[in-house]
């Protein structure tokens, strides 16, 4: 009896294998033969998943992409405070953790990777911009903003702010830590929200 192979799961495990490439390697180590030998294939069994390199590429980011949303869908359905819920959803936007840090370290060598090959991958889309949106005008909804708010200039504040803390996290993992960024987070949401967080 020939044996079933799961393909989403094997899709999955050839995207894990090709984030553990780029960590280790870099982008200009992240070759189809490199990952095919790191996800245990042979060439030919890659290119039946992902006839390109960059059909690879741009799979491996999209399950970034898609494990961040599906862990932010968790945390919306609980039943917190909102502004207890903005700070949880932000923390799984910037590295805290192994599977965060992984995920971001990923995520910024493949924007800098894509910004050569616009006309195939488009890396500007990541969704953290417009998830960052979303949480300030749900804040605004709830009307939990302080009064007289740029909603505009507050969105691009927090935006940059979730940015820089993902960038120095990556870079200085020992300096900005899990604890340290919550407080950054939690003081710039008391900010600019009423009463206290």
């Amino acid at each position: 009896m020939p044996k079933i192979v799961d393909h989403e799961k094997r899709k999955k495990l050839i995207a894990e294998a090709t984030w553990r490439v780029i960590l280790e390697r870099g982008m200009e180590g992240a070759t189809v033969r490199n990952i095919a030998k790191e996800a245990g294939l042979s060439l030919g069994a890659l290119r039946h998943y992902f006839s390109t390199h960059d059909d690879l590429l741009v799979y491996a980011m999209e399950l970034v992409k898609e494990n961040a949303i599906n862990r932010i869908v968790q945390i919306s359905k609980q039943d917190l405070p909102p502004k207890e819920r903005v700070l949880k959803i932000l923390l799984e936007i910037v590295p805290t953790n192994e599977i965060t840090m992984t995920e971001a370290e990923v995520w910024f060598a493949f924007i800098a990777h894509a910004r050569h090959k616009k006309n195939v991958i488009d890396a500007n889309q990541d969704g953290v911009y417009l998830g960052v949106e979303r949480l300030v005008h749900s804040l605004e909804n709830l009307e939990l903003l302080r009064d007289g708010l740029d909603i505009v200039v507050e969105t691009e504040r927090l935006y940059a702010i979730v940015d820089g803390l993902a960038l120095h996290a990556i870079l200085e993992p020992e300096r900005l830590d899990k604890e340290k960024i919550t407080r950054v987070l939690t003081l710039h949401l008391q900010s600019i929200c009423k009463g206290e967080t």
